[in-house]
């Protein structure tokens, strides 16, 4: 049995129970002092203690010897970051101490700090004309977001049902929509109908399960047309994998739940797309040339950005991610971050990041390496993308996505080969939001931060009106 160290689990546990660690030691069989080193990490947990704590406590052995700490410790640390906590910020040993020490605590304080973000989010999105009751409610997005980071953004499950699926029904690129199509009708009984934009003018794909027909709006390209028939087979093949992902994550149903139902499908389709192995080696033999990988696999440019924050299986992970889509007014519509980005958490309507650049350079890639104000340095991707086009009137709607990851792996892509790192010039700086922002120079300041006041010179015009 490879070394398992519960020590927190553990605690908590004869926490619960009330006992002291002589009285668990007496249940385990064990002596009160190798409870204490079990609790403390200096001892690895025994087969034979672990059936006993499963005998006597009635509790589930995976539970207790699952790892909660490092999600926890990764979640703590992207917090601390928030410029909120840039005095006397905890170290590394002493965010560890707290999470073995009381993790129960450490969690509520999560918990807090989610209802402060979900709270200052809304607050930014619709200004002072909120409503108490619409202020304490939890966005769908925040709460899809949330459950795919606790997740690190990766489902095993979900790429086994995938490569189970693919190896079933093995095709080329070109052949996977008649691969669909087949498992469809065959398995499911579902039917395939392409409609005019005239007959699909509010949507561009619609399910009609009573009838079971899937309706495809002819303004879909075949990329997208292949992704919508994967997703529909993920909601129709996977109902109930679906429903155990999301149980017992206090997702309420209605629209939160049916978003992370959405999503999960999405996730699907872009695994049996995508298949995780054959992706994984050739964005690694490629220098992650997301062109390249779009070709290759017969998806969008999109899709396989979206693909790339997944590859976080244990042993044999990509580089860690983040992706966020906006539009051109800044709104964030889609975000999945594998990294400690905050932007790609609280939004992107910083301007001086080159996201919204691109929507000057249409289709062109911009790359820009960025600085946090709390000096986390990361290298972003930016580039536009077209939304099916129906009529006149539609031609024009791009939205702009970014890809980045840490500073450290950029040297992994061939779109950061050219650059010297080590120029400082290399770097901009951007913020999250300027109400959140701390930056005290920044040329192109629209509002104070809302948790501090700039200084201001009445005798003395800086940048902007907001400092001096």
């Amino acid at each position: 049995m490879a070394k398992t160290f519960v020590g927190p689990q553990l605690r908590q546990l004869r926490r619960e129970r009330r006992q002291t660690q002589a009285e668990m030691a007496k249940a385990l069989g064990v002596s009160a002092g190798y409870v204490n080193l079990l609790e403390n990490n200096e001892r690895s947990l025994s087969l034979r203690v672990l059936m006993a704590l499963a005998d006597n406590y009635g509790v589930d052995w995976r539970d207790i010897v699952a790892d909660k700490t490092s999600n926890l410790l990764a979640e703590l640390r992207s917090v601390i970051k928030d410029p909120m906590f840039s005095a006397n910020t905890p170290d590394l040993t002493e965010m560890r101490a707290a999470i073995d020490h009381a993790p129960r605590l450490v969690e509520q304080f999560l918990h807090i700090y989610g209802i402060h973000r979900n709270t200052l989010e809304r607050l930014m999105r619709q200004g002072t004309n909120v409503t108490t009751n619409r202020l304490l409610a939890t966005s769908a997005e925040a709460v899809v977001h949330d459950f795919f980071r606790d997740n690190s953004n990766y489902f095993h499950d979900l790429e086994v049902a995938a490569e189970a699926l693919r190896t079933t029904e093995a095709c080329e690129p070109d052949d996977t929509y008649a691969a669909l199509k087949a498992r469809l009708l065959n398995a499911h009984g579902i039917r395939i109908k392409r409609r005019t934009t005239e007959e699909m003018t509010q949507a561009l794909r619609v399910y009609d399960r009573e009838n079971r027909v899937i309706y495809l709006s002819e303004a879909l390209d075949y990329s997208n047309v292949i992704f919508q028939l994967a997703h529909v087979l993920g909601l129709v093949e996977l109902r109930d994998l679906l429903n155990k992902l999301t149980a017992g994550r206090k997702i309420t149903a209605g629209t939160s739940l049916a978003r992370c139902h959405v999503e999960l499908a999405n996730y699907f389709a872009a695994a049996f797309l995508m298949p995780y192995e054959l992706f994984l080696r050739e964005t690694e033999s490629t220098a992650y040339d997301i062109d390249r990988l779009a070709l290759r696999f017969g998806v969008s440019f999109e899709q396989a950005c979206h693909r790339l924050t997944t590859l976080q299986r244990p042993s044999a992970e990509g580089v860690p991610f983040f992706f966020l889509r906006v539009d051109k007014a800044g709104n964030v519509t889609k975000r999945f971050n594998s990294t400690s980005f905050h932007l790609a958490e609280y939004g992107g309507a910083c301007p001086v990041w080159k996201v919204h650049m691109a929507f000057r350079l249409a289709g062109v890639i911009i790359p820009q390496f960025v600085e946090l104000p709390d000096g986390d340095r990361f290298f972003t991707i930016n580039r536009t993308v077209d939304r099916p086009a129906v009529n006149f009137e539609t031609q024009d709607h791009r939205l702009a996505i970014s890809l980045g990851c840490e500073l450290k792996y950029a040297k992994k892509l061939g779109y950061a080969a050219t650059f010297n790192v080590d120029d400082e010039r290399m770097f901009s700086r951007i913020g999250i939001n300027c109400h959140v922002c701390p930056r005290q120079a920044c040329s192109q300041r629209a509002h104070q931060p809302l948790f501090m006041d700039l200084p201001l010179d009445t005798n003395r015009r800086g940048n902007t009106r907001y400092e001096s």
